[in-house]
């Protein structure tokens, strides 16, 4: 099983990731957001790009904040809020500064943005609950780019005692229709309306550990006021 970062750097096609080796040549079983649906409506998905490209997905949690994965911190950031397409729509905005603990990055804006954001949980979901991601994440286990409109699965949690790519708690779970891969770094899991992880890691065929929000909940109030 190998569990990866999920970071994806892209131009106008995948041309690497962050401490990732060559794929496997065997690819995992279909339907391999490898498998999902996409999504018409989100208003607080942020899109984030580093020196201009499409690196991670992320979520506004506030008028001035963005929550992503730490490993998506790169270079000059910005982000393009409330559009489900990655490359056009909504509203862009630079990043004026940046904060870190384990694998979760709160990313302050240059001005804030008029759009809705998600509610965040004080607890980890239930073993066994289903829960949704989001992301802009890779469709295929390799040899495709990242999707271009945005796209959500259900999983279903299996453990809230694993660690992210930095150590913190994280939440893992399996795939019910689809799972996270590159590109959806940064990506959140909810559960019962509320943002309860970060995508951090994933083996790209089932299994994806998910930063737990709720571990981080009074850092993130102490930086975003949240």
């Amino acid at each position: 099983m190998r569990i990866r970062p999920l970071l994806a750097v892209l131009s106008t096609a995948l041309v690497g990731a962050l401490g990732v080796t060559s794929a496997a040549s065997a690819a995992p079983v279909s339907p391999l957001i490898i498998g999902g649906s996409t999504v018409s409506s989100a208003p607080w998905a942020a899109a984030v790009l580093s020196n201009g490209s499409f690196t991670c997905s992320g979520s506004v949690i506030a008028a001035q904040w963005v929550l992503t994965a730490r490993h998506c911190i790169s270079g000059t950031m910005s982000v393009r809020i409330g559009s489900v397409n990655r490359t056009s729509g909504g509203v862009t905005r630079t990043v004026s500064a940046t904060y870190t603990r384990y694998d979760l990055a709160l990313m302050r804006l240059s001005s804030p943005v008029s759009t809705s954001a998600v509610s965040l949980a004080s607890s980890n979901p239930p073993i066994n609950s289903t829960n949704s991601i989001y992301g802009w994440g890779m469709t295929c286990y390799s040899g495709c780019s990242a999707s271009t409109q945005l796209k959500t699965a259900s999983v279903r949690v299996t453990s809230n005692s694993v660690t992210d790519a930095y150590g913190g708690q994280a939440i893992r779970s399996t795939r019910i229709n689809g799972n996270a891969w590159r590109g959806d770094s940064g990506g959140p899991q909810f559960y019962n309306g509320q943002q309860v992880g970060v995508a951090s890691t994933a083996d790209g065929s089932s299994i994806q550990n998910y930063g737990s929000v709720a571990y981080n909940r009074a850092w993130i109030t102490s930086v975003a006021g949240v």
